[in-house]
């Protein structure tokens, strides 16, 4: 009994400790690295609101510095700190009192969230370090398309050419860079897996916005959209068909939302941003979304 007994004790202190245990088990340095990029997430946040706001405008990205568009008034650092600035005024500019909208926060906010989550999904990778860049860019071009209805082409190139450059380093390295997801885990052929991913991208969307155009007399999909859906399929490869469908998905479900509304009637909704999230998603998940799909067929 007494053995027994002491049995007992040893395996109710283990079954409540080993978790706890296991917890705090993480390397130092990973922590280190996770909040040096979530504060990275925030700086680059805060230049997309600057790109966001002045390259549809064709203003200098980097001249004058940042100030209160109604003012004009320069911005101090210490009122420029991503998210804690504006919470410290309070979203208003101190020098006239003018709003200064609630994006501006969200923005940065996003950035860091998904530069995080492509940490954790990719590790401290190469592959992580494109992933980020993928959202990075989408959350740009798509807040510039839900301001002006507009993909820059300059942007979309930019993405195409990172997404060619991580194309490259796979090659070169042998190691899985780009494309983000191939339907393996593992490196097989990348060029042909982007080339695919490109050609579907881009020809998909135009078949569909070709039959559309004949059928209702009217354009249904923007060619940025097809450009854009193009360079995600470098990082995607035919997984952006994924994002295609999510995003057509996502966009049909908030138009039907939207036109319910009496403002919402005969109002143009961009693509762009709803593409954006198919591949976000379609990057992060899109192998285990497809095994999904397959297993309730």
């Amino acid at each position: 009994m007494r053995r027994r007994s002491q049995s007992t004790r040893i395996k109710r202190h283990v079954s409540v400790t080993s978790p706890m245990q296991r917890e705090p088990q993480l390397n130092p340095i990973g922590w280190v690295v996770f909040l040096a990029v979530g504060l990275l997430g925030l700086a680059f946040g805060s230049f997309a609101n600057v790109v966001i706001w002045r390259f549809p405008r064709g203003e200098s990205l980097s001249h004058p510095g940042s100030h209160c568009p109604k003012c004009e008034t320069p911005i101090a650092w210490y009122d420029n700190l991503p998210v804690l600035g504006w919470i410290i005024l309070r979203g208003r500019c101190r020098s006239c009192g003018n709003g200064i909208s609630a994006r501006y926060p969200v923005v940065e906010a996003l950035t860091a969230v998904l530069w995080l989550v492509a940490l954790l999904v990719y590790g401290p990778t190469v592959r992580a370090i494109f992933a980020a860049g993928l959202f990075y860019l989408l959350m740009i071009l798509s807040y510039i398309d839900f301001d002006t209805m507009r993909l820059p082409n300059a942007l979309v190139a930019i993405l195409a050419v990172l997404g060619v450059i991580g194309l490259g380093a796979a090659m070169l390295s042998g190691h899985a860079v780009v494309p983000l997801v191939d339907g393996s885990g593992r490196l097989a052929n990348p060029l042909l897996f982007a080339a695919l991913g490109v050609a579907l991208g881009g020809l998909v969307p135009l078949a569909i916005s070709i039959i559309y155009q004949l059928v209702r007399g009217s354009v249904g999909l923007g060619m940025g959209d097809v450009k854009l859906l193009a360079a995600i399929g470098i990082f995607l490869g035919p997984y952006v068909l994924l994002a295609l469908f999510l995003g057509s998905v996502v966009g049909a479900v908030t138009s039907l939302a939207t036109m319910g509304a009496s403002s919402g009637l005969n109002k143009k909704i961009p693509f762009g941003p709803f593409l954006a999230v198919g591949a976000v998603v379609a990057a992060l998940g899109g192998e285990r979304v497809v095994a999904w799909y397959l297993s309730i067929l």
